[in-house]
């Protein structure tokens, strides 16, 4: 039928953590035009080096010390990469990504945040910043997340900068908690506080599937951040 989608073969790595064992269910369920063809994690016996030869795009929801080498694997191999690993640094993929283009070309996605009320929660406070003189972000995640602050926290801060200036961070981990940010910012006589939960790891599979499915016809080789998805115009 004309206007289907090609077939994507996907690889989840960091397929037997929380958030990997959440994507793999969105991979299956979302439909013909994806096809998860591999679960790559240690604790499952599978690596990435296996499956490259096999896939078309990877999500990586690993660990802050593999993603920047599962990263750049995948790019030298020509496999286009969704990453929703953070605390990182993005210099070395920078690099990679100025060699010469072959004919395998390879795009690079990365998103501190793949739920789209909290790319909507950014937009927001970086407007909000322009108008209010401070502010501060606390941000609240489960007591296994291992940055801090949060990408999603530094990246607000770097949205409002413009308006706020240095926005100060405050990070909080405690056990029941999921995904959750909250901009208070002051003004005279007046507060205004624009908050954003998770409350499920189900809340960031639109975004992940959104930019798995454009990962590849992206017009820069590497894209941080969901906004330029559901704002391209910008």
């Amino acid at each position: 039928m004309s206007g289907e989608r090609p077939m994507l073969r996907v690889a989840v790595a960091g397929a037997d953590g929380r958030m990997g064992r959440t994507t793999v269910s969105a991979v299956e369920g979302a439909g013909p035009d994806l096809e998860l063809v591999a679960q790559v994690d240690p604790a499952l016996g599978v690596a990435l080096a296996d499956v490259l030869g096999d896939v078309d795009v990877v999500i990586d929801f690993t660990r802050p010390d593999t993603a920047l080498a599962n990263a750049l694997a995948c790019v030298e191999a020509g496999v286009h990469c969704v990453v929703g690993t953070t605390g990182f640094e993005l210099e070395p993929l920078k690099d990679a990504l100025t060699e010469p283009v072959g004919p395998d070309r390879a795009n690079v996605f990365l998103a501190p945040n793949f739920a789209i009320g909290a790319v909507l929660m950014m937009r927001f406070a970086a407007q909000a910043a322009l108008h209010m003189p401070r502010a501060e972000i606390i941000e609240l995640h489960h007591d296994r997340k291992l940055d801090a602050p949060s990408g999603t926290a530094a990246r607000t801060a770097e949205l409002m900068a413009e308006g706020a200036g240095e926005v100060p961070i405050h990070s909080v981990r405690l056990p029941g908690l999921v995904a959750h940010q909250e901009v208070i910012l002051g003004g005279l006589g007046e507060t205004l506080t624009i908050r954003h939960d998770s409350i499920d790891r189900v809340a960031f599979m639109p975004g992940v599937l959104l930019a798995t499915r454009r990962v590849a016809g992206l017009p820069d080789r590497l894209t941080v951040g969901l906004e330029h998805l559901l704002f391209p115009e910008e």
